[in-house]
């Protein structure tokens, strides 16, 4: 399925029915009085997030959504039937952009979580409304209202407790394929990933995290150069980052060259990005034997100013994937767990928080 992560849609909210002008006309009563109904309010338009979705390429086809509009008003003081809602699918973490207003509208971010982007008009007023003992036979109604219409920018960010970055070919499918069930492609050239692969880690039978394999930077990417610069948004949802490094590239250029390019590449694109959590992982270490890796990944650190965590791997034949992967499941946790202390602290204050007690007698 091709992966597509932005896409513009239009959405327009159905039109509320008109209210009538209707009088009573029975046998043997003449002046029955009004009884006109009123119209029924228009359908609106849901944004509704869904988990078994993982690309915005329906979009690309279809582009125009409009819910129901609402029937008019009849005799007898019938309203008219509202319009249906619209419901639109779309996957979970989904950004929803109001394109006129250059707005956000919400951030679909959970299962099943719905969002209103477009109000369905209200109904218009029957003339029996308006009656009144100065005027007994109004011939006043109101048309219905029109719904709101919005050009919306969909921007899907995948949602990853851990994301993968680095220059093409330094490994990241591998990785990915070795401590996951995710199968991306791999071969030795360039580019072999085009769109963020996501893969389930299983730590341990109640253990688990999701990796994202985001397709690799090159130098002048936060500029628009290459592939990375479409998928560099999908690391901000991401909560720590491994930085994958090729110590043998075919190519015999610099690991230390390669670490620069993407740290300023990031730092271009977004302070954000820069300050997350972010291991170094040294990969291929496979290519040498024991001491001459020791020797390359020693003078790679050398001459760099790295300050977290350094791991040296083999993606291909997994060795040091074990403890790098029992690793990341203990400073995820580490995280949640001082996210949940820092709301319950939050809350504690609130609580503590004085009340004011200034009462008028």
């Amino acid at each position: 399925m091709q992966f597509v992560d932005e896409a513009i849609i239009r959405v327009a909210a159905g039109r509320g029915g008109n209210g009538i002008v209707s009088f009573r006309r029975e046998k043997y009563i003449p002046f029955g009085g009004p009884n006109g109904g009123d119209g029924g309010d228009g359908g609106s338009v849901y944004l509704l997030a869904d988990r078994n979705l993982n690309t915005l390429v329906d979009f690309r086809y279809t582009k125009d959504y409009k819910a129901q509009n609402g029937q008019s008003g009849m005799g007898q003081q019938k309203t008219g039937a509202a319009g249906d809602d619209l419901t639109i699918r779309v996957p979970v973490g989904t950004t929803v952009i109001d394109v006129d207003e250059d707005r956000v509208l919400g951030d679909l971010t959970e299962h099943d979580q719905k969002l209103l982007v477009a109000q369905g008009g209200l109904h218009g007023l029957g003339n029996v409304h308006f009656k009144s003992s100065r005027n007994r036979t109004p011939r006043q109604c109101t048309p219905g209202e029109d719904g709101e219409e919005r050009n919306l920018r969909l921007e899907l960010k995948v949602l990853a407790d851990v994301g993968l970055l680095g220059l093409p070919n330094a490994g990241k499918s591998s990785l990915i394929s070795a401590v996951s069930a995710a199968r991306p492609k791999v071969a030795n050239y360039p580019f072999t990933t085009l769109y963020p692969n996501l893969g389930v880690v299983a730590v341990s039978p109640e253990t688990s995290f999701v990796m994202a394999d985001i397709p690799g930077l090159i130098e002048g990417a936060a500029e628009g150069a290459g592939l990375g610069i479409q998928f560099l948004k999908h690391l901000s949802r991401t909560g720590l980052l491994l930085h994958v490094v090729d110590i043998g590239p075919l190519d015999e250029s610099d690991p230390v060259e390669s670490i620069h390019v993407i740290e300023k590449e990031l730092e271009k694109y977004s302070d954000e990005l820069v300050g997350k959590e972010r291991w170094l992982v040294l990969n291929k270490i496979d290519l040498f034997l024991d001491e001459e890796a020791e020797e390359v990944c020693d003078r790679i650190l050398s001459e760099i100013d790295w300050q977290g965590p350094v791991y040296k791997i083999s993606a291909a034949d997994r060795r040091g994937t074990e403890k790098l992967v029992q690793d990341i499941a203990h400073a995820l946790e580490r995280n949640r767990q001082a996210e949940r202390d820092e709301e319950d602290a939050r809350q504690a204050a609130a609580l503590r928080a004085p009340v004011d007690e200034d009462f008028d007698f």
